[in-house]
């Protein structure tokens, strides 16, 4: 579980259990058979809102076909009932496990896509699903009646019981989501949703985390969609499969906040009464009112509320709480942060390298993007426990090798060897693994989330237990010094701190080799010896590190060893006094021009 989850579970917990007290409450007293059946659709639209949050909430796919895994549901509990004389209580969770396996079965193919490719090859499924029912002639069917034995078929007289069962059917559903977003399944796919890259970087298997929430959206689905089949007793395509469907599981979702479970309990609490209720006083003069009023949520959610009723309100009175807080200032500017007080390295650090067996070993790495050589024909070792410098001219190749070794980018040729093990033709999770943690040259964070989940993606992405990889989270961000900033959103940290803070992401994961690419860049001068100060503690410790780096200062400062790159080609190799001084890299850093204006004024 995440930090702090156990208590927060326990407080939404109890914040659940007012509100469905409330709502059965209101359930009991209501007599009229409209409004009670509508009072049942509430929690089962509310589950499949839950569905679609587990999968599209989180992951940040929209998928425009989740009628395809309710209407698999109802129809599964409809024909078992009517061919076997299957209880639904078998045919529910045999619903469950179809719409289970139906979404492994999309997610193969599907996943290959990505953004509105993706949501509108979901919308596909759906539309073949109806096709094949009415191919197979089950344009219409209608559940026998067993009012004999109303509890083993679920056929009650009295109406509130299946409003019972809903919302009964809605707690397991939002405990699930809970559970879901509190542990190591949630944090991953928030990550994935608010970047990929990062994400995958940090060691997390995108595809994997990705299907496994489809499948279990796709369940969640089905147990709705086989529950529905019984409240309703007649099945046809238009009522299950139908765009109205995964247009509902979305709107309310999106109405309410999507990547929260509150969002579509919210959704569906506001807008299925009001558009049932509209439905039944004016369906005959406006047909299709419902459609006006999940497009209408959709309109004003999107002028007034962005990300939804529970993200405005939580953000406003989040901003609400800092400004009535006596003397609040911003969290992270509430105290100097600690630095690490490792003593300062000479300006120009000369020393060879340690001894050391070689760590990383590349040999004749290449990468073209049609006829531009950005890497050609690179090699170059790593002793175990140095520090390379990499440096060059903006567009020499720099940061497409690095992409190349860790995986962003497949090679052309060439080979790495990562202690003796093949890292080309890997892919990004699997490098992670392997004991590469990398930063970027744009500092790629996950925003929504706070300073020390950042981290703690690093430590779940190389497969720690939880215990131990909140503890790893925690050194990191102690090595960086930042530990008074562990509850701060990422989207509110400075400059330097993101930069720190990507840093402690890629050492919780307890890597061998750290891929630094352009670590200081936009800072100032203090920010710079800040984090300088940060690497000196990491190299002190004997971490092998390959870092990019424009500025000279700092790698006359950390690196052992210079390599220079210019136009994808290694230029120079060496210790780092010999290297600035070569001509060919002044060269290539000035230009000509500069070099024969030098010469003519000696």
């Amino acid at each position: 579980m995440r930090p702090g989850a156990p208590s927060r579970l326990r407080r939404h917990g109890l914040v659940l259990a007012a509100l469905l007290v409330a709502y059965l409450a209101v359930c009991a007293v209501v007599t009229n058979s409209y409004y009670q059946l509508m009072l049942t659709l509430v929690p089962i639209w509310a589950v499949l809102g839950l569905s679609w949050n587990v999968f599209s909430g989180y992951t940040g796919l929209i998928s425009f076909g989740h009628a395809a895994f309710f209407g698999l549901g109802a129809y599964t509990v409809a024909l078992l009932l009517t061919m076997l004389n299957l209880t639904p209580w078998i045919g529910i969770p045999l619903a469950a496990l179809l719409g289970a396996l139906a979404a492994l079965l999309i997610g193969l193919p599907t996943f290959r896509l990505r953004g509105h490719y993706f949501a509108l090859a979901m919308l596909a499924y759906p539309l073949l699903m109806t096709y094949l029912v009415q191919y197979l002639g089950y344009h219409e069917v209608s559940m026998p009646m067993r009012r004999e034995a109303p509890a083993a078929f679920l056929q009650f007289s009295d109406p509130r019981i299946y409003t019972l069962l809903a919302v009964a059917l809605l707690v397991v559903a939002m405990v699930i989501s809970m559970v879901v977003e509190n542990s190591r399944f949630g944090l991953s796919l928030m990550a994935i949703r608010q970047n990929e890259l990062a994400a995958e970087a940090a060691g997390i298997n995108a595809r994997r985390w990705k299907t496994r929430a489809l499948m279990l959206s796709g369940a969640m689905a089905g147990t709705a969609g086989g529950f529905y089949a019984c409240v309703l007793l007649v099945v046809t395509p238009e009522a299950v499969f139908g765009m109205l469907v995964s247009a509902q599981a979305l709107v309310v979702a999106l109405f309410g906040g999507v990547g929260s479970y509150w969002g579509p309990l919210i959704g569906a609490a506001i807008l299925i009464p009001l558009s049932e209720t509209l439905h039944a006083e004016l369906g005959e003069i406006i047909p299709g009112i419902q459609g006006v009023v999940y497009g209408a949520a959709i309109i004003l959610i999107m002028l007034l509320a962005p990300e939804g009723l529970y993200w405005s309100i939580r953000d406003r009175q989040g901003r609400r709480a800092a400004t009535l807080a006596p003397g609040s200032i911003p969290v992270a500017e509430a105290a100097p942060v600690p630095d690490m007080r490792v003593p300062a390295m000479p300006a120009e650090h000369t020393a060879a390298p340690r001894p050391g067996r070689t760590l990383l070993e590349v040999r004749g790495l290449s990468k073209s993007f049609g006829g531009l050589k950005a890497v050609d024909d690179v090699s170059f070792s790593v002793p175990e426990g140095s520090i390379l410098g990499i440096i060059g001219p903006n567009g020499a190749g720099k940061t497409t090798m690095f992409n190349v070794l860790n995986g962003v980018l497949p090679a052309d040729r060439g080979e790495a060897l990562l202690d003796g093990e093949q890292m080309v033709g890997r892919k990004l999770h699997q490098i992670n693994h392997m004991g590469v943690g990398r930063t970027f040259q744009v500092v790629r964070s996950f925003p929504r989330l706070p300073l020390l989940d950042n981290v703690l993606v690093g430590a779940y992405g190389a497969g720690l237990p939880d215990e131990e990889a909140v503890m790893a989270a925690r050194e990191a961000i102690a090595r960086t010094g930042l530990s008074r900033l562990t509850d701060v959103p990422a989207g509110g940290l400075t400059s330097k701190e993101l930069r720190l803070m990507e840093l402690a992401r890629a050492l919780a994961g307890r890597p061998r080799l750290l891929l630094l690419d352009e670590t200081l860049a936009g800072l100032g001068r203090d920010e710079c010896d800040a984090v300088l100060d940060v690497l000196g503690g990491l190299r002190a410790e004997g971490m092998t590190t390959i870092i990019i780096e424009h500025t000279m200062h700092a790698m006359l400062r950390l690196a052992d060893e210079l390599l220079v790159i210019d136009r994808g080609r290694v230029l120079a190799q060496g210790q780092p006094r010999g290297v600035v001084e070569n001509r060919s890299v002044i060269e290539a850093y000035l230009g000509r021009k500069w070099m024969a204006q030098t010469q003519c004024s000696t």
